[in-house]
């Protein structure tokens, strides 16, 4: 077994801050935002490979890499490519083996199951009026060595403390963001 693709709890723990970093830095522009794509890299490592990085990184952020090589630096991305929908959007993404792991926000709407089920023969102007809908921004993060993290909050309990997460509390798209690794 590679012992550095093998479960690691401080990788982890890393995943999991930097993603619930990401969800709050998204969720400072509000809601009804468009998808955004992050690429995740060492903050130590990026460093050691471009020195004048750290005049762009909070005093926190440096004082953690030095302490902890886990620790994750999150890179937004500009210009993705067109696409119709994330799924699109996520096949046309690749990554360089100098990115550790990538991560995506997206807003959804969710409704009770007895909707959901009638859901495609619903407008989209049905849904967005049903009483029971539910907006939810999803944060979703994934490493290339199998740790992944989802951050959710909904729009009817907007803040920082209503956050909920789990590493498999969206499985499709970690499936499709650990697709983009590959």
């Amino acid at each position: 077994m590679d012992l550095d693709n093998a479960p690691d709890p401080a990788r982890h723990d890393a995943l999991r801050l930097a993603v619930i970093d990401i969800e709050r830095h998204v969720s400072r522009g509000g809601w009804d935002a468009p998808t955004a794509v992050f690429a995740l890299v060492r903050t130590a490592e990026a460093l050691a490979q471009t020195p004048e990085l750290a005049g762009q990184l909070p005093a926190d952020a440096l004082a953690l890499a030095q302490t902890d090589p886990n620790h994750l630096t999150s890179i937004e991305q500009e210009g993705l490519p067109a696409s119709a929908d994330l799924e699109q959007l996520l096949a046309q993404l690749a990554w360089p083996e100098s990115v550790h792991g990538a991560a995506v926000v997206v807003e959804r709407i969710v409704v009770p199951p007895e909707a959901a089920e009638a859901a495609d023969e619903m407008s989209i102007e049905e849904l967005m009026a049903h009483p029971q809908r539910q907006d939810v921004r999803i944060a979703a993060g994934v490493l290339r060595t199998g740790e992944s993290w989802c951050a959710l909050r909904s729009r009817a309990h907007d803040s920082d403390d209503n956050v909920g997460g789990a590493p498999d509390a969206v499985p499709g798209l970690v499936e499709a963001l650990t697709a983009t690794l590959a």
